[in-house]
This record gives C-alpha cells, structure tokens and sequence, in this order.
C-alpha cells in the first residue's frame, strides 16, 4: 500500500476529488494547511497598502491505496491540480507498512 500526500492550491480541491473519485479513489483525509515554496509567499494590497503574506493557503490530501493503483493516482492529481503556474503544490508516495479497519478489525488492502 502506499500513502500518497498532496498539497495543492484550495480551489483545485473539487476537481482534483471528481478526478480522483473517477479512476476509484473510495476515500480521502483533507486538512487545509499554510505553507510556501519557492515563491517565499506573496505580496497583496488591501485598503491602499501593500503587505507581504509569508505563508499561503494550502490544501493537503492524504490517500492510502493499493500498490497498483497508485501511478495512476500520482498522474491524476498531477493533472488536476496543475494550473502551470508556481506554487501549483507538490505530491509525496510513501510506504504504508500495516493498515485496520477500526470498525470491523479488517487489514491491509481490505481495510481501504
């Protein structure tokens, strides 16, 4: 299994969710965060005077799925979430060792 985390722009949430939801993503944790990249934040202008904004507006997505499914999972953010602009986020795979289903005590893939 392996646990995918993205960071993305907030307004991509939706569709990158329908994206998701189409190739069989069944569920997904969503924080909102702040953060900054390589663009170091941004500068804005309210009532006349300009300030600068350190830490952005984020969306984070945590999924688990199966081993094979997830490429698939990687290419469908990537292409959701992509305005082509700096800042558009960035996605992490990581190993998931052992999973259970509170509920029923089910493990592994069938806890998903």
């Amino acid at each position: 299994m392996k646990l995918i985390i993205a960071v993305i722009k907030p307004f991509k949430l939706d569709e990158v969710r329908d994206a998701l939801g189409s190739v069989g993503v069944a569920g997904m944790t969503v924080s909102e965060v702040k953060g900054y990249g390589r663009q170091k934040g941004q500068t804005e202008i309210y009532r006349g005077a300009e300030y600068s904004i350190n830490m952005l507006p984020k969306v984070k997505l945590e999924i688990v799925v199966a081993d094979d499914l997830a490429p698939k999972v990687v290419e469908t953010i990537q292409q959701a979430a992509s305005t082509e602009s700096i800042g558009d986020g960035k996605i992490f795979v990581l190993d998931v060792g052992s999973s259970m289903r509170i509920r029923t005590g089910e493990t592994g893939e069938n806890a998903l």
